[in-house]
């Protein structure tokens, strides 16, 4: 089994903002607000949150502006944190127009994107990959993190309009999964299992693909191209894996999108795995 590349997403990022700018400027006024698979979030609300993330990006990473801090340091004092300051700007946003929000969402874009291009991708990042269980973590790391939030909240406002296969493309879409299955060490870093046992996870379909989460003495390790037997596989539908990585997958749907043969213990606990703070 070899280990896994880095996830290369920073030319990405301006083919997905052209996708989201394109989508916003052809909704009519009353698909801003259809409601999406974020909870208690519409679509103008959704589009807020991505103006949030790169502007709020731009004064912490950028100009070292970091304004209000949480009140603890763990993973779930942060999420609390995370989902206030969430909740306040969209709150806020409501006084702006859908063409204000297009126009400074392109803005804001524009300035990321130099910003990320600017950075040594191998340098350590400011903030780890929490879900990944990291401490520190490279550039390409966080930046690849960033790419699937963006992704995701997009592909969230495109479900709700029923334009979703833009992304569900190679290019675009097996970057995001790529980075998500990193969380796979991490989200099983207490389900026993004998030393040299691997799991395989397949995601089926046009994009996708399959790893190998193997069990060592201290850690399990993910990597690809394994050859041996197998404790167990899970296969996800390629379609759907989106949803789950970014809990807007419920469990009771999710089973009918994902198969477990072999030892079923160690494949159930895929639809717990999240990608996303919170």
């Amino acid at each position: 089994m070899h280990s896994l590349p880095p996830v290369q997403t920073i030319d990405l990022f301006p083919v997905l903002d052209r996708h989201l700018f394109d989508l916003l400027a052809s909704l009519a006024p009353a698909d801003w607000e259809r409601p999406t698979l974020a909870p208690q979030w519409k679509v103008r609300d959704v589009a807020l949150h991505l103006l949030d993330g790169s502007l709020r990006a731009l004064s912490m990473l950028r100009d070292g502006h970091f304004g209000v801090a949480p009140a603890g340091n763990s993973y779930s004092e942060l999420v609390v944190f995370l989902d206030q300051l969430n909740a306040d700007w969209v709150k806020a946003g409501q006084r702006l127009s859908p063409t204000v929000i297009r126009e400074l969402l392109e803005q804001a874009g524009a300035e990321y994107n130099q910003y990320l291009a600017s950075l040594d991708l191998w340098a350590p990042a400011i903030f780890a990959v929490g879900w990944a269980g990291e401490t520190t973590s490279p550039n390409w790391f966080h930046i690849a993190r960033d790419y699937t939030e963006k992704w995701h909240h997009q592909q969230q406002i495109r479900q709700a309009v029923g334009q979703e296969g833009a992304l569900l493309v190679p290019a675009l879409y097996q970057p995001f999964l790529d980075t998500c299955v990193r969380a796979l060490p991490h989200h099983y870093r207490a389900v026993p299992a004998s030393a040299g046992s691997v799991i395989a996870f397949t995601i089926v379909g046009p994009v996708g693909g399959t790893w190998y989460l193997q069990r060592e003495e201290e850690a399990w390790v993910l990597g690809q191209g394994y050859v041996g037997p197998l404790a167990a596989t899970v296969e996800l539908d390629g379609a759907v894996a989106w949803r789950l990585f970014t809990k807007s997958l419920p469990r009771q749907q999710a089973q009918a999108h994902v198969a477990i043969s072999g030892d079923e213990r160690l494949g159930l606990p895929v639809f717990g795995l999240t990608t996303v703070m919170g």
